[in-house]
């Protein structure tokens, strides 16, 4: 009898060991749970946001989570800032506009990031072949975000201007249409739209990436107030993104479609950008080294009403992240 309850004893214990497929334990959010209204993109950049609720993990840290979807990361910080959500995921241009309009906003993590996201997608048969050949066409971008600040990166570094071109600005959702109906020539954009466009364009579509020119991060903000008044919650939310993190490191193809299905987008779209980004839970001194870069690309080109540099570094809310990872924090103020 002993032999037999031994048999079946190391039996669990090996099932309990086998890691080779992804656990989906039930989780139940209790009555207590705090409620939080998270405003988020379809975007690959909002990937860790996708996992956690698919997994989740935000109920398994006491989150009743509602997910508000946005077009693009301008949008989704907006709603914070009218009050319709608590936290949105946005890339650092739109919260460097922010800080510079006066708003009290604090970035929690970073959870993406890229030299890869953003190209200019150009049509060949507007007689473009090079980035140079830019000059003088109409390009597409959507104001205020990491759009318009790569494209001015991309003009300067051809020894071009916003002066030497026809800008046309566009909503993220417009691009697509735009470039089909030869209302632009070129637009300046990120995945997904990006990755669309050049395969709707076939042969006649030329995409001018610059690794070097821009490194994009993809973030979590709050409201600071928000912030102040929900310590604990904020941490539990940041413990459901690092667990996001460990299952997309550890189970990316199964991550590729909890992405795909959320996003409704095709599965080989996702796995077609899927390494152009590294999705982590971190706050580096990248952050702060962009912010700065951009605030002296918006004072040169008067696209601001401040003179000053603000102290970005104030923006930033390192305890969250210290508290549950110490070690993926990399900024000393």
């Amino acid at each position: 009898m002993w032999k037999a309850l031994l048999a079946i004893t190391a039996t669990l214990i090996i099932a309990g060991c086998d890691d080779s497929t992804p656990s989906n334990p039930t989780h139940t959010a209790t009555a207590a749970s705090q409620k939080m209204r998270v405003a988020y993109t379809y975007q690959p950049q909002s990937t860790l946001i996708h996992v956690a609720a698919a997994q989740r993990y935000f109920a398994e840290e006491g989150l009743d989570v509602q997910l508000l979807q946005h077009t693009h990361g301008k949008a989704a910080l907006q709603s914070v800032l009218d009050g319709q959500a608590d936290i949105a995921t946005v890339a650092e241009t739109p919260v460097m506009f922010s800080v510079l309009s006066g708003a009290r906003i604090f970035v929690l993590a970073n959870i993406e990031s890229s030299t890869l996201n953003n190209a200019i997608v150009a049509n060949m048969d507007a007689g473009i072949k090079t980035a140079e050949d830019l000059n003088g066409k109409r390009i597409g971008y959507t104001a205020g975000t990491t759009s318009e600040f790569f494209l001015d990166s991309m003009l300067t570094t051809k020894g071009l201007g916003k002066g030497d071109i026809r800008a046309v600005a566009l909503k993220p959702d417009e691009m697509q249409q735009a470039m089909l109906s030869r209302q632009v020539d070129a637009v300046s954009t990120w995945n997904y739209p990006l990755t669309q466009i050049k395969h709707r364009l076939g042969t006649s579509g030329v995409v001018f990436y610059d690794r070097q020119i821009y490194t994009e991060t993809f973030n979590i903000v709050a409201k600071q107030d928000f912030v102040d008044q929900h310590a604990e919650a904020v941490k539990r939310f940041l413990r459901a993104l690092i667990k996001a993190e460990e299952f997309v490191e550890k189970y990316p193809v199964d991550a590729q479609n909890i992405v795909a299905a959320a996003a409704k987008i095709d599965i080989q779209l996702v796995r077609e950008v899927w390494d152009a980004s590294n999705y982590k839970v971190v706050l580096d001194q990248t952050l702060l080294l962009t912010l700065e870069d951009e605030t002296r690309w918006a004072l040169k080109n008067r696209l601001t009403e401040q003179s000053d540099m603000p102290d970005y570094a104030s923006y930033v809310y390192l305890d969250g992240l210290l508290a549950v990872k110490p070690d993926a924090v990399f900024i000393h103020k």
